[in-house]
């Protein structure tokens, strides 16, 4: 009794840990918030090309001083440390924009006045649609709150990316920022709909791109995943349902050999069955001759 019991115990565990192994993919796919890969309104876009650390500043003249907002962003993963910069003049681990804003005086050294995690990976809630005039993307990443400039009142931030279609990429812009939202343009073959995966030229702009045929259909990518994910998980049953019933015949009947296979009657009856079915498809497709030039005797 207690070596049954002991492995029934054995035989919850392992099949506790092939329930975890069969879904370990599907957790893993929700790890990562935002990879720059979107679909909107059945369409999908590919914004890796945007990835990468970018720079762009603004000036204000604000006699006697110059104020210099300098906005370092990386969309698609987060900002490294700079060299050579005071850890309090930089933005915290995990920050994907970063708004620094730097005073200018003559005669008198820089001074760093604000440091403002416009968008963080902790936060982020990414948002986007899409725009019909002109063609391309609205993009949102949010992040904490930061004291307004105004009235010190703790503000959440926003990075919002207005991606336009056009043939050719250009460099970001700095458009505005009121202490809540800052806004920037950028120009980039990756915010249209026919975009190349690489972010290269589009299809039209090569003369040696070939066109699909009339009646050619596309093939589907999530097509494709979904089938090879079916069969890794019906692969992955297998495993377990043949490792787990050896496991309990040996622990249970002491089986060795090609007893351990569990449900052994039934898998050696399986060739027969294959053969009786492949008979049957044959004799059902093989054409039927009529003899006509003969007689039936009465």
């Amino acid at each position: 009794m207690y070596a049954r019991c002991r492995t029934t115990r054995n035989l919850s565990r392992l099949l506790a840990l092939a329930s975890v192994l069969l879904l370990a993919p599907c957790v893993a796919a929700d790890d990562n918030a935002f990879d720059c890969k979107i679909t909107i309104e059945g369409t999908q876009y590919d914004l890796t090309p945007l990835g990468g650390e970018k720079s762009i500043a603004r000036t204000r003249e604000l006699p006697p001083s110059t104020m210099v907002d300098t906005l370092r962003f990386d969309i698609c993963g987060e900002l490294p440390k700079q060299e050579g910069v005071d850890e309090r003049d930089q933005c915290p681990d995990g920050t994907r924009a970063c708004l620094t804003t730097i005073n200018k005086k003559p005669d008198h050294e820089d001074r760093v006045v604000s440091v403002v995690p416009v968008a963080q990976s902790s936060s982020l809630e990414p948002s986007y649609s899409l725009l019909s005039s002109p063609e391309g993307i609205s993009l949102t990443l949010h992040g904490a709150s930061y004291p307004h400039p105004t009235n010190s009142t703790p503000t959440p931030q926003a990075l919002v990316m207005t991606l336009l279609c056009a043939s050719e990429a250009s460099d970001p812009s700095f458009t505005s920022y009121d202490g809540e939202e800052l806004r920037v343009e950028w120009k980039h073959t990756a915010a249209c709909k026919d975009a190349p995966p690489d972010g290269g030229e589009k299809d039209g702009d090569k003369g040696d791109d070939k066109t699909p045929a009339e009646g050619d259909e596309p093939v589907s990518e999530g097509m494709g995943s979904g089938v090879g994910f079916f069969f890794l998980m019906l692969g992955l049953a297998l495993v377990a349902y043949f490792g787990l019933g050896a496991y309990y015949n040996f622990s249970t009947y002491g089986a060795t050999g090609m007893d351990l296979i569990p449900h052994r009657d039934f898998w050696r009856e399986v060739p027969n069955m294959f053969r009786d079915v492949v008979a049957h498809l044959c004799s059902s497709v093989r054409p039927r001759y009529t003899n006509r030039g003969g007689y039936i005797a009465v």
